[in-house]
């Protein structure tokens, strides 16, 4: 298995992500693209020392963008959405 740092890039905070129905329970990060839903559930339980219950997972195509006469195009990059079992949290705030 690759390290978790490898596996969860970052957590994406986002309005969308925070005002779901259960938005406690759900919990969305940017992963690598090639991590499984398996390396990804071990990798928040090991990280955040919660019980995950499911991972669902998307592609995101990068998008081609423009700065005057370059072209370029952004990364593709995965999101992933990580359901916790009753009573656990992850908080990334520490308020």
């Amino acid at each position: 298995m690759k390290p978790l740092h490898q596996i969860i890039l970052k957590p994406l905070v986002t309005e969308k992500s925070t005002s779901q129905p259960g938005a406690g329970q759900v919990v969305a990060f940017q992963v690598a693209r090639d991590a499984n839903k398996l390396e990804i559930k071990q990798a928040v339980e090991q990280a955040f020392e919660v019980k995950v219950e499911g991972v669902r997972t998307m592609q995101y195509a990068g998008k081609n963008k423009r700065l005057g006469m370059n072209f370029g195009k952004r990364a593709n990059w995965k999101k992933a959405y990580v359901s916790l079992a009753e009573g656990d949290t992850i908080d990334f705030y520490g308020v």
